[in-house]
């Protein structure tokens, strides 16, 4: 199905541009709490555990799967920060790329791959973990994969292109017995964590309105982007992108599953970006408890990350709400503005040793491949209510 797509590879630069370099800890924060989850879906994260890390024989082997800017800035080095992850084998179309990685991390050679011997991965033992970081269009076929190497699965969001190509994944993962997960960084971060518990515990009164919004400049010079830009490659444009993190924040928010959906979608006429994936969506979600979500995504305005949930008592804006790592939290009340201080964690090894300790456990992951499934059915809806301008009920 996707052998048109692996001759992209050699040209390609994958998932998101990078972030910002690590930051310092910040004061010692507030979210060892979380609620009781209130449904299977989208719940708060397990707290972090509170373990030493593992000596390096007992941590999981990890491979990674395209090194692209996000793979090599943020998810590589994030490895030092983990308690049960260790990076032992690369997956690349460009060996000497692969081999300059190699040694930076003291990778063996041997566990150089490319896309041709793949599969032979599953004669590595060292190798316990596949995380793929390929374009969206690829998801499906490196995930089924790597299932059927025999290696649990962690992949990047969105999940793959379709409803359908999400469900084969679920099927190859359960068939073989191995775990998969979907990279939903925010749901591990602590600022998320901190906001899905105010807002559930009550603390904000009874819930109103969430407003969720969330857009950057697709760049067409940037190699980063180009994949972006096809929509064989890219499943779709700024909603399946970034416009995902508005929806995620709604879902796990409020802890529900919306009801009904409205959108519309927008792209500037004449805009070369835009020809196969779109600029701008809105939409509006209805929750059974009575919240109304506002969200947006757009390729074509500046860097925006931003949540906002509206409570009878109090208003929270989490603003950057999803950066790699600088978030700010207020908390708006009748007592004015309150800033709440949390520390901030390396998100991306807390959501890799979060997979690795449902490994060890037999444990089904916080957000497995039914979440990232959802996700996709969701923004196929969402589509579709822009398309014919109707409300849809979900």
């Amino acid at each position: 199905m996707f052998d048109s797509l692996k001759k992209e590879l050699s040209r390609r630069a994958l998932l998101h541009k990078a972030g910002f370099g690590l930051m310092g800890l910040s004061v010692a924060g507030v979210v060892g709490q979380i609620i009781k989850p209130v449904r299977t879906f989208a719940q708060a994260a397990p707290a972090p555990s509170k373990e030493p890390s593992l000596p390096p024989e007992k941590k999981l082997g990890w491979a990674v799967v395209g090194l692209g800017k996000f793979a090599t800035e943020q998810i590589m080095p994030s490895f030092a920060e983990c308690k049960r992850s260790k990076l032992v084998a690369l997956v690349s179309g460009d060996r000497a790329k692969a081999e300059k990685y190699a040694q930076q991390y003291g990778i063996n050679p041997k566990n150089i791959y490319n896309y041709q011997n793949y599969d032979s991965i599953r004669n590595n033992p060292e190798v316990d973990v596949i995380y793929i970081i390929l374009p969206n269009g690829m998801h499906a076929e490196y995930s089924i994969r790597g299932a059927q190497a025999g290696k649990h699965i962690m992949c990047e969001k969105p999940m793959a292109n379709t409803v359908e190509e999400c469900q084969a994944m679920i099927n190859a993962a359960n068939k073989a017995n191995r775990k998969l997960m979907i990279a939903y960084r925010a749901q591990y971060e602590p600022y998320n964590l901190a906001t899905i518990q105010l807002a559930q515990s009550g603390k904000l009164g009874k819930l109103k309105s969430i407003t969720s919004d969330h857009g950057r400049t697709l760049n067409p010079k940037d190699p980063a982007d180009i994949w972006r830009m096809q929509k064989k490659l890219a499943g779709g444009g700024s909603l399946y992108d970034i416009g995902i993190y508005s929806l995620q924040a709604a879902r796990y928010i409020t802890g529900e599953e919306p009801v009904a959906i409205s959108a519309m979608m927008y792209s500037t006429p004449g805009d070369s970006r835009f020809r196969e994936v779109e600029e701008n969506v809105n939409f509006v979600l209805r929750f059974p408890s009575g919240v109304l979500a506002n969200c947006t995504s757009s390729y074509g305005y500046s860097n925006t990350k931003r949540i906002q949930v509206f409570g009878s008592d109090a208003v929270l804006e989490l603003d950057p709400a999803t950066d790699y790592y600088k978030h700010r939290l207020v908390i708006k009340d009748k007592n004015g503005n309150q800033e709440q201080k949390i520390e901030e964690k390396n998100q991306f090894a807390l959501e890799m040793d979060h997979l690795c300790e449902s490994i060890m456990q037999n444990k089904q992951p916080k957000t497995p491949g039914e979440e990232g499934l959802q996700d996709v059915r969701l923004m196929q809806l969402i589509y579709e209510a822009a398309r014919t301008g109707k409300t849809i009920k979900v």
